[in-house]
């Protein structure tokens, strides 16, 4: 059986963010997960970054079972690339990284990327001063979140 993995952006509404869903979500559908980014609004509302690991009806079905709950789910379909040429490693997007993914060697005083660690939240995007960190969309298309901004 082989196992896919999904990011999913998921945002719960206030009567349920309380409840236990993630532990629901995989016990019921026997799936695994990886949470790469939570947070909760001062209005109760909840949003996480979540991955799950399962085979691809499992992980189907796990989806069902976040929209019956009114989980609104947005799939991850970006990820974040570092322009290395255009890098001056001035550690600013260590700063701001909730995974933890760009960090400073202290040897090297290089800015080193775990691109397996990025939840591709875009903090670093809008932080970049040389715009080294960039978004690059499904389609390909590569933009710099900050100059949207």
């Amino acid at each position: 059986m082989s196992k896919t993995k999904e990011t999913l952006c998921l945002t719960f509404p206030p009567e349920v963010s309380g409840q236990p869903v993630v532990c629901n979500l995989v016990r019921i559908n026997d799936l695994d997960f990886n949470i790469l980014k939570a947070r909760i609004s001062p209005k109760q509302e909840g949003q996480m970054t979540l991955e799950i690991i399962g085979d691809r009806k499992q992980c189907r079905a796990g989806m069902r079972y976040l929209k019956e709950l009114g989980v609104k789910i947005t799939p991850v379909a970006q990820k974040i690339q570092r322009i290395e040429d255009s890098c001056v490693h001035c550690g600013l997007c260590t700063a701001l990284c909730p995974t933890k993914a760009l960090r400073m060697d202290l040897n090297s005083r290089e800015v080193l990327f775990l691109r397996e660690k990025c939840s591709a939240c875009g903090l670093c995007t809008s932080l970049c001063p040389v715009r080294a960190m960039v978004l690059e969309t499904e389609n390909g298309i590569w933009e710099a979140i900050a100059e949207g901004a």
